[in-house]
């Protein structure tokens, strides 16, 4: 709140929520990792970051907070969906893990008034990530952009997809971006986190991300353009850097977007819209279509749903893609209510990037980086606490005695 300081240990909280949203599947690593220990170590992160942020809370102060708020009612759905073990009893395990991450972001809540405070953090952790993906690039590339990824950019140290690393990387350059403009950093401290990041977002050939990134930031610094003679400069560079690239290097680009498949494999999304036809065709009872089958690993028939939207309908039914729904307006709206701000800026970005990467992106029903990124919009949006006055202590009133009540009007 405006009246606390915020403690530095919740930036060690926010990046144990990080740490636990980076998943155990991915590609091989240098020095194989069983899954099972990389399983320990993240669910172990967010069990540390729930007991820590508890310890500094301990009060149990929270803000009122409608994203909170419905992602509890996803997580009732959840436990309801997942009670009739249709899934197995791993869907238990993760409806688990998603109470303790909705109750973690309760906690933080009490933190968050609208400062940027958690976006520096996201940052922090995020490049740290990118960190590790790059030291794996340069111990090993080959292991780094292995061919059964198309010589695409994976985690040669931990576990990570071209599209994770694609994700993160364009969210911190948003983020960063915008920070910059907002006169929060330097310019050198932003290229040294921009500059890296676009390389490593290039290496990954993720189309969804860098549309993400492109369409986000124009939204965000559109928000910021009649107040920002900053953001009326870059967005009039943008557009001509845009021009240029777009006549010069259009080979180039159109080459980068197909990453050497053909024009029909592009079009039916890398082969997604076979499963998502499947995943449509397949019978359902009322009570599946209602609720869905329970908490999963996104997948169907084996193969990775890629869509948030068909993955909670498959998981949390209708109900769950109007929760979701939920999140994503009540987010969208409050932005759009909230007076021109850097903060208002940067969740414009995040909440826009979030609604494009849910086409072809699973996360919007359970824990996962895209949860954090509108929590952390949501945290911009919060109205900052009025101060509390400190009450003055009412000074009780002497008795004067009558004798020296008479003596003052002699």
């Amino acid at each position: 709140m405006s009246t606390d300081h915020t403690p530095k240990i919740v930036g060690t909280v926010w990046g144990l929520l990080i740490l636990n949203t980076l998943g155990s599947a991915g590609a091989q690593t240098i020095i194989p990792l069983p899954r099972s220990l990389i399983q320990m170590l993240t669910m172990g992160s967010l069990v540390a970051a729930f007991s820590l942020v508890l310890a500094v809370n301990l009060r149990l102060r929270i803000r009122a907070s409608a994203f909170v708020f419905l992602l509890t009612l996803l997580l009732v759905l959840s436990v309801i969906s997942s009670a009739s073990l249709e899934s197995g009893f791993g869907a238990l395990f993760r409806c688990a893990r998603l109470a303790l991450f909705v109750g973690t972001l309760w906690l933080l809540s009490r933190w968050w008034d609208g400062g940027l405070t958690f976006v520096r953090h996201h940052i922090r952790m995020y490049f740290a990530v990118l960190g590790s993906v790059a030291a794996g690039l340069v111990i090993s590339p080959g292991a780094a952009m292995p061919e059964t990824y198309g010589g695409r950019l994976v985690g040669a140290l931990w576990p990570l997809t071209p599209p994770q690393i694609g994700q993160y990387a364009a969210v911190i350059i948003g983020l960063t971006v915008l920070l910059v403009l907002g006169r929060r950093t330097t310019r050198g401290s932003a290229a040294l986190v921009i500059v890296p990041s676009l390389v490593l977002l290039a290496l990954t050939h993720t189309r969804t991300a860098t549309l993400g990134l492109l369409i986000g930031l124009a939204l965000a610094i559109g928000s910021l353009v009649l107040t920002s003679a900053a953001a009326r400069r870059f967005f009039a560079w943008a557009v001509l850097v845009s021009a240029v690239a777009a006549v010069g290097f259009a080979s180039a680009l159109q080459a980068w977007f197909l990453r050497g498949q053909s024009q029909e494999y592009f079009t039916s999304l890398t082969g997604r819209a076979k499963v998502w036809d499947a995943l449509l065709a397949a019978p359902r009872t009322t009570a599946e279509q209602v609720f869905g089958v329970g908490l999963g690993d996104k997948s169907f028939g084996g193969l990775p749903i890629d869509n948030s939207w068909l993955a909670v309908y498959n998981e949390q039914g209708m109900t769950g893609v109007a929760l979701v729904a939920a999140i994503i307006i009540v987010l969208g709206g409050v932005a759009l209510l909230r007076p021109p701000s850097l903060s208002r800026a940067c969740a414009i970005f995040l909440i826009s990037y979030c609604a494009i990467a849910s086409y072809t992106e699973a996360g919007l029903g359970d824990a996962s980086p895209y949860l954090l990124h509108l929590a952390l919009a949501s945290s911009l949006l919060a109205a900052p606490a009025a101060a509390t006055p400190l009450a003055t202590p009412e000074v009780p009133r002497r008795r004067v005695p009558r004798w020296a009540q008479r003596s003052e009007v002699t």
